[in-house]
């Protein structure tokens, strides 16, 4: 059964429920003879990834929606294989380089030339070039992206580039000069309340409006957060109400636990235990970068006001840390030992280094 998120995710342009100039101008060059490559931008659950699908749709018609999943093989320079998956339809492909971490260069050079020297399949096509979509644009390396730019320059004609990024701060001037800038914002509260009373309507789920305030005001404008806080609370209780109480989702959960665990105990013993609760989070795919932020505001409330300004200093620290490396476990149990080292300082009044 599929999730209420993919259930009731809109098909089409038209049925966006908001921001309605940007699927205006979606529609507008769809319909146009000059499609450009596209950087659309936005923080997480804005519905960007919902508006490239339609725009796919109303590039190609229905038949961008019939997609399959390939497991391709990548041969690195130091001989290494790099097993790499592939959404595809006959007209599109989508991918996120970022899952091989520093070979992203690999997969973009390879890729994207073989896609580019091929033609489009469908003679019957509308469009004849074929769209590649690349998820977590920001999140590619300077090799990878140097590599994506050449392969603008050389193949326009018969490739267009469609990038997904949380910001384009991390994304090389070059490429955006290169792109038309599309940024998607979160939907407001209201907006949100509005779809899920929709959703809810199409469900037959009882109309609560004030729980349905608080679902949109707790998922800090996230439209993917929301529905699937509001597709919870309804299979956990035969008869909600506006006074239902909304559980947090289990991953949260487990980080407030983690907080609390290095709260009680500053020891070498409870970083194992930390550890195994983090490899935890990681192998059920919550980002390293999430669960860092999280245990981070997780822990605010329970550490005086001084002490909030280092914290935050070097959450920043091996947030950026993270991004840069391939092992995010280490950066993750580093930071945790470097509270336990400030909080424990700061409990029994040391005046201590914190760069060192």
């Amino acid at each position: 059964m599929a999730l209420l998120v993919d259930k009731h995710r809109p098909r089409t342009l038209e049925s966006l429920t908001y921001h309605p100039d940007l699927s205006a101008r979606l529609s507008s060059l769809a319909a146009s003879g000059d499609f450009p490559h596209l950087l659309i931008y936005g923080p997480s659950g804005a519905g960007k990834k919902t508006r490239i699908t339609a725009t796919l749709r109303a590039l190609y018609g229905p038949g961008a929606e019939k997609i399959r999943i390939d497991s391709r093989v990548f041969l690195t320079t130091s001989n290494r294989k790099l097993e790499f998956n592939i959404v595809s339809s006959n007209y599109h492909l989508e991918i996120t380089p970022s899952d091989v971490g520093n070979y992203d260069r690999v997969v973009i050079q390879d890729l994207l030339k073989e896609v580019a020297q091929t033609q489009q399949v469908d003679l019957a096509a509308k469009q004849r070039f074929k769209v590649v979509v690349i998820n977590e644009a920001d999140s590619l390396t300077r090799d990878a992206q140097a590599a994506l730019r050449r392969t603008m320059e050389k193949y326009s004609p018969n490739l267009r580039l469609m990038l997904l990024a949380n910001s384009t701060g991390n994304i090389i001037a070059p490429i955006r000069s290169r792109c038309l800038l599309m940024r998607v914002a979160a939907p407001t509260e209201a907006e949100i309340m509005d779809v899920l009373a929709k959703v809810g309507k199409k469900e037959n789920y009882k109309s609560c409006e004030d729980l349905e305030r608080r679902i949109a005001h707790d998922s800090e404008r996230n439209l993917r957060r929301a529905l699937l806080m509001f597709e919870a609370v309804h299979a956990q209780n035969d008869n909600p109400s506006d006074k239902t109480s909304i559980p947090p989702p289990d991953w949260e959960a487990l980080i407030g636990v983690i907080a609390t665990d290095i709260i009680s105990e500053r020891s070498p013993a409870r970083i194992l235990q930390v550890r195994a609760k983090l490899y935890d989070l990681l192998t059920h795919c919550i980002p390293a970068t999430t669960i860092l932020k999280t245990l981070t505001f997780k822990l605010m409330p329970k550490i005086d006001d001084g002490l909030k300004s280092e914290v935050i200093k070097w959450a920043a620290f091996y947030d950026h840390r993270i991004r840069m490396g391939s092992k995010a476990i280490f950066h993750l149990e580093a930071f945790v030992a470097k509270f336990m080292r400030l909080y424990e300082g700061n409990l029994l009044g040391m005046d201590i280094d914190f760069d060192d």
